[in-house]
């Protein structure tokens, strides 16, 4: 996976799907009845709710906020911060968020534009302002393997640029890559999420148990903001301000089956349907975010659990072809429509 998987999501998202692939082991539709509302067995108080087949996808309010946060984020060298530097690349999180995201994505992945074509025509129509304090200097930004992080980073020195800085992005691999290089200095700044940098941090400063044991991210964006700047002076890095995009879990279902049901919320769905089929990344069943948060969180019931992909073509197949109810993708996705 490339990030972590953590999200909150909050409204709804059609999801207009481009094509996918097979649907993978996923089969028919959903089981039979669960605990009673009293904690025996039996039939449960609310019926199994099978799969809907369709051809959109609606994604179901976190609202009781399960998942921990993952905006996009600034991550700079500590050494190589300037505050026109900082400025910059604030202005660039002031104009972003998930709607936005989710329409630089489709640029890129769905309508094939290049990286750098989407986010100078972004940069443009947001019209993005620089402060008039200069920068001098020159400034890597690096990015991640996946076009989003692309993106992100043309958008970074596009903003660095307009601020005096020569500006070189430089596509460097995963994090477990790019996140040394820009300790080192090699990079000067990188599009990160506050969530999984923060959990990755942890780790690196505190031991492989941290996460387990005391974990730093959480669904508070300001609390995780504040143990990311924390954890980042441990390793020479510091961070401008969160942008309103997120690119995090959420979890799907379709258009046909939100309106037969009347869901619009994890907490409306458990209200509606006694059991469901999920489908999900195979540590699914194993983590917390995933299906035993919803168990626990929300009180859904799962007749069945299939492994297909993180938020990829094939939980989103089988979520249209009416062989899972619910699945899991991610709230950044560029097949998601934005109103």
């Amino acid at each position: 996976m490339r990030r972590s998987v953590t999200a909150v999501l909050g409204g709804l998202a059609v999801l207009a799907l481009a094509a996918c692939g097979d649907p993978g082991s996923a089969g028919g539709g959903g089981g039979g009845g669960g605990a009673t509302a009293d904690g025996g067995t039996g039939t449960s108080a609310a019926a199994a709710c099978d799969p809907v087949a369709g051809d959109q996808l609606v994604v179901l309010e976190d609202d009781k906020n399960l998942q921990t946060v993952d905006n996009v984020i600034p991550a700079i060298n500590a050494d190589a911060a300037q505050p026109p530097m900082i400025a910059a690349l604030d202005a660039v999180s002031a104009a972003l968020d998930t709607d936005k995201l989710i329409e630089l994505n489709k640029q890129v992945d769905v309508e094939r534009n290049t990286s750098t074509q989407a986010a100078a025509a972004f940069y443009e129509s947001a019209g993005i302002e620089i402060s008039d304090t200069p920068g001098s200097g020159q400034v890597v930004v690096g990015a991640a393997n996946f076009s989003e992080s692309a993106t992100l980073a043309e958008l970074y020195a596009l903003a660095l640029k307009d601020a005096g800085y020569d500006v070189e992005v430089r596509t460097i691999g995963n994090r477990e890559t790019y996140e040394p290089a820009l300790e080192s200095g090699e990079l000067s700044v990188v599009p990160e999420y506050v969530g999984t940098l923060t959990e990755f941090l942890n780790v690196k400063v505190n031991g492989p148990d941290a996460t387990a044991d005391d974990p730093q991210a959480s669904p508070d964006l300001e609390a995780t903001t504040e143990n990311l700047t924390a954890l980042g002076e441990e390793v020479g890095l510091v961070f401008g301000e969160p942008s309103e995009a997120a690119d995090q879990n959420a979890y799907a279902v379709t258009t046909a089956f939100a309106e037969e049901h009347d869901v619009a919320t994890l907490s409306e769905l458990a209200e509606a349907c006694g059991e469901l089929k999920l489908g999900g990344p195979v540590e699914c069943p194993d983590r917390p975010f995933c299906q035993p948060g919803l168990e626990e969180t929300y009180g859904l019931t799962f007749s069945e659990f299939v492994a297909l992909d993180a938020g990829g073509p094939l939980t989103k197949q089988a979520l249209t072809a009416g062989d899972i109810a619910l699945g899991m993708v991610f709230s950044s996705d560029a097949a998601l429509a934005t109103d």
